[in-house]
């Protein structure tokens, strides 16, 4: 078996579970170097950190052969120094993830989850992003990572045993259903022209001096065009799908 040379990223900062529960799987592939946030960075896309240093500092993760690192900057920050300054050799894979909600639709554009792997792909590597999310159907949360765990193995081994191509950005979506209610995994799901979530801004306060601050609030959209990873994900699915190709 090949031994990978593998960096992950995220947004939810170097302490987030979804990051950890990456790290583990990807160790069982070959050595693993971890450089992500040192807190949250959700929704910053593809945004590079210009006007202030940078630093970089050793994490204990305490998972054997992850040499892990976390750092002020963006999830793309993380991508650029790790693959080319902290890792003695180029990645073959950047993986980034699992992020803390799904990733699909028009709010990929948002990503920084996404946004990271796209900048990996823009470097020359194969890129991977994961994300969960929470159920559509709100009886059925509290579900956990139940579906992921047991699928995660399953798409990394099945996705590195693909022929990899630099410049692509392969999307996956674990849903947040029982496994007994997971139908599997739907592959090629091209992304849907919807976003996941109806979004709002509620006022929630008005000064004197005509200053107004309002708060972003979610609904969860339950309609999405069939062959869609959203679609997919209402459905039950896990969701894999190349969001672009710059290869």
């Amino acid at each position: 078996m090949k031994k990978w040379k593998i960096l992950i990223t995220n947004d939810d900062g170097i302490t987030s579970d979804g990051l950890l529960r990456l790290a583990v799987e990807a160790a069982k592939w070959g050595e693993v170097w971890v450089v992500a946030p040192d807190s949250q960075r959700s929704a910053a896309s593809h945004s590079l950190t210009i006007n202030v240093p940078l630093d970089v500092v050793p994490y204990d993760m305490g998972v054997s052969g992850v040499h892990a690192f976390s750092c002020t900057g963006l999830p793309s920050d993380c991508v650029r120094l790790g693959s080319r300054y902290i890792m003695p050799e180029e990645p073959d894979v950047v993986f980034s993830g699992i992020n803390n909600g799904f990733n699909v639709g028009t709010d990929i554009q948002y990503s920084a989850t996404v946004g990271a792997a796209l900048d990996a792909a823009m470097a020359g590597y194969p890129a991977i992003a994961f994300s969960e999310g929470y159920a559509f159907d709100p009886e059925e949360r509290g579900a956990g990572h139940d579906v992921t765990d047991k699928y995660l193995p399953q798409v990394v081994e099945e996705l590195l045993n693909e022929d990899l191509v630099p410049g692509v950005v392969i999307n996956v979506n674990f849903p947040d259903c029982t496994t007994e209610k997971c139908g599997g995994i739907l592959r090629n799901r091209r992304v849907s022209m919807g976003n996941p979530y109806i979004d709002t801004y509620r006022l929630r306060e008005e000064k004197e001096d005509g200053t107004r601050r309002y708060t972003i609030h979610w609904v969860d959209r339950n309609y999405a065009d069939e062959g869609t990873d959203l679609r997919a994900l209402i459905d039950g699915y896990v969701s894999i799908g190349i969001v672009n190709n710059i290869s």
